[in-house]
């Protein structure tokens, strides 16, 4: 009987661990990355676009494998994985043979990784601690994460800095150095604004339901992560959920002073 449980037991434990999610790319531990490019705009590939990975080296990149039954099943049944950078939640899309892969700028210092599986808060999951030494890095100081709760929908960032320049899907990059990383058109997102030395004033942040596709009186919930003086004694996360109902609706989330 003893034994019968401890293979049981045994048994239970292989195939948790064969569902638990590897991480391959950041590694845990010190890495000092041979490149200073942060490598944050991403190609765009039209009418329809995912979060890519094209070109992109891997002191930039978060990759690894879940479940490669997730990708299978049909989109409006898909579990949803999750993915946690430095504090910031996010919804993570997982691809055929469930792989995943994630463009990320990281800046120097302390970073942590996390990858959970679907399933909710007992799911398996993987973590990575890591520090990046190359301090030529640049950070941005100023982050704000868009990411949403349905597939097959489209959610388009928009930032507008003190100075009036409007970061949006139609002008990534401006001039006093803010950015939109990718226009994410097919669901779950992130597209994420950065700007390593954002100008002091008043930042207004806009969503703008783009589309739904065959759903188009789907209600989806939009996360704005807003994060300032990112890898610093200083830094400050504020997140903000709001549902939205149509496609057509812009919602003003969040107006913040940076000082």
């Amino acid at each position: 009987m003893n034994r019968i449980l401890c293979l049981s037991l045994l048994f239970c434990a292989v195939a948790h661990a064969a569902d638990r999610p590897t991480i391959d790319n950041p590694r845990g531990g010190w890495r000092a990355s041979a490149s200073s490019a942060n490598e944050f705009v991403q190609p765009v590939h039209y009418p329809a676009a995912n979060v890519n990975t094209e070109g992109i080296a891997p002191p930039a990149l978060i990759s690894g494998r879940i479940r490669g039954d997730i990708a299978a099943a049909p989109k409006s049944q898909r579990e949803q994985a999750r993915l946690v950078v430095d504090g910031v939640a996010l919804p993570l899309d997982v691809r055929e043979g469930g792989t995943f892969a994630r463009p990320w700028s990281f800046g120097p210092g302390s970073h942590g990784v996390s990858v959970r599986a679907p399933g909710g808060a007992g799911a398996p999951e993987r973590r990575v601690q890591f520090y990046e030494a190359n301090a030529a890095r640049v950070a941005p100081r100023l982050r704000v994460a868009l990411s949403w709760d349905t597939d097959q929908t489209d959610l388009d960032l928009h930032v507008v800095a003190p100075d009036g320049q409007h970061v949006w899907y139609g002008k990534r990059v401006v001039a006093n150095g803010g950015a939109l990383d990718v226009d994410v058109t097919t669901g779950f997102g992130p597209e994420i604004y950065a700007n390593p030395a954002p100008l002091p004033g008043v930042y207004n942040v806009y969503v703008n339901y783009y589309g739904a596709g065959e759903q188009r009186d789907a209600i989806t919930v939009a996360q704005i992560a807003v994060i300032e003086e990112e890898g610093t004694p200083r830094e400050k996360q504020r997140v903000f959920r709001v549902p939205l109902r149509k496609p057509g609706e812009l919602t003003l989330v969040s107006s913040f002073v940076v000082p």
